[in-house]
């Protein structure tokens, strides 16, 4: 991991508020999209930066692609870190929380 290009990942809000979303739940670039004011074009954009700096995973779930937050990075435990005393960072990672279970309700 190039610690250049996480900077610059980091250097974003939209990318940091994704972050937040990523926390506890797989989330498709819709979902992310129906959450953001920005069109889902805009948001795999950003998706691609955070995974072109280690900070996020995909993975193909059928005609999903599905992304998650790379939880063995040390960035990423600082960044939860940071979120869960940021004022804006706290409700997006309560929101994660929910949608994590609400996908692992049946």
């Amino acid at each position: 991991m190039e610690l250049d290009k996480v900077f610059e990942a980091l250097a974003s809000k939209p990318r940091r508020q994704i972050l937040a979303y990523l926390l506890e739940v797989e989330l498709s670039t819709s979902d992310l999209a129906a959450r953001f004011e920005m069109s889902a074009p805009a948001i795999s954009r950003h998706l691609s930066i955070l995974e072109n700096a280690g900070l996020v995973s995909s993975e193909r779930k059928g005609q999903f692609v599905l992304y998650k937050l790379n939880g063995d990075s040390l960035v990423n435990t600082l960044t939860g870190y940071a979120l869960e005393v940021c004022p804006v960072g706290r409700p997006l990672k309560r929101e994660s929380r929910v949608l994590s279970k609400k996908k692992k309700t049946p």
